[in-house]
């Protein structure tokens, strides 16, 4: 039988899975935990917090990045963006609005 931890999906809240590091009272996630918990390769979370996209997080003993609950949910809601493919609408409406859309004889 599995522990009621082991059935939780990886959405269910940052303790879904393992136990923070707590310090000062504040509960901190292990970065290898947060890229577990959305859903990502560490690899994939290292870009994101390299290009500033996720939060840095902190260093714990000059070698282990962690993060707060708070930090957590950012990266939680980062990983989980619904973002439009191609140009923008406005970019659309830019194209069609000077006469150079498919069909009028413009060049694009």
């Amino acid at each position: 039988m599995t522990s009621p931890a082991a059935r939780l999906p990886p959405s269910s809240g940052p303790t879904a899975t393992r136990m923070p590091i707590e310090l000062a009272g504040v509960p901190y996630w292990l970065a290898t935990e947060v890229a577990e918990e959305v859903g990502v390769s560490r690899h994939t979370f290292w870009k994101w917090r390299q290009a500033g996209k996720v939060p840095q997080g902190r260093k714990y003993r000059g070698r282990l990045v962690i993060f707060t609950a708070t930090e957590l949910e950012q990266v939680r809601q980062y990983a989980h963006r619904v973002e439009p493919i191609g140009r923008s609408e406005d970019d659309q409406l830019r194209l069609f609005a000077n006469g150079n859309g498919p069909g009028t004889g413009g060049s694009q």
